[in-house]
């Protein structure tokens, strides 16, 4: 029984001693994720029309791994603010919008495993019937340690 209890402790010393010594030997990522301003795709206040496509570039960087990005696009017809951008795009240009027909787009999108720095290039329909106006276009890049960065533009959306 002694026999017993000596060498289950044993191993349970060993183990946590094998834990430490790894967590202390491990660098944790402790900076989120960055985004080039550089050739950075869509511009705030671009204008697209009704059966364009929004072609999207961008280059991402983080200290440790990148893990994914998520694409959102929403109708800014009540003129709200995400705080990054201070660009104001020319007031003639604001619209409300018909809220039942607008757009919605929500897309999370995976980046390969190891990678510190990618260039991402996506193409987004825009539907025939989203209702015309003011829109966000967000993007939100995590890294593999959760670590989140927000970039948002706004962009307007006309008939053809």
């Amino acid at each position: 029984m002694k026999k017993y209890l000596f060498m289950s402790l044993f191993v349970v010393s060993a183990t946590a001693m094998t834990v430490a010594l790894h967590s202390c030997n491990e660098q944790k990522d402790l900076t989120p994720p960055t985004i080039s301003e550089a050739d950075f795709l869509p511009a705030d206040c671009d204008i697209y029309y009704l059966e364009d496509t929004i072609y999207v570039h961008f280059v991402c960087e983080d200290d440790a791994e990148l893990g994914n990005y998520n694409i959102e696009i929403h109708n800014n017809f009540d003129h709200h603010t995400h705080g990054t951008s201070s660009v104001d795009c020319d007031e003639e240009q604001h619209e409300h919008g018909n809220v039942e027909k607008a757009w919605v787009y929500n897309q999370d999108f995976v980046i390969a495993r190891g990678l510190k720095c990618d260039t991402v290039i996506q193409k987004i329909p825009v539907p025939a019937d989203a209702a015309e106006g003011d829109y966000h276009f967000m993007l939100r890049l995590t890294d593999r340690a959760g670590w989140q960065t927000l970039k948002a533009v706004a962009i307007h959306l006309h008939k053809p």
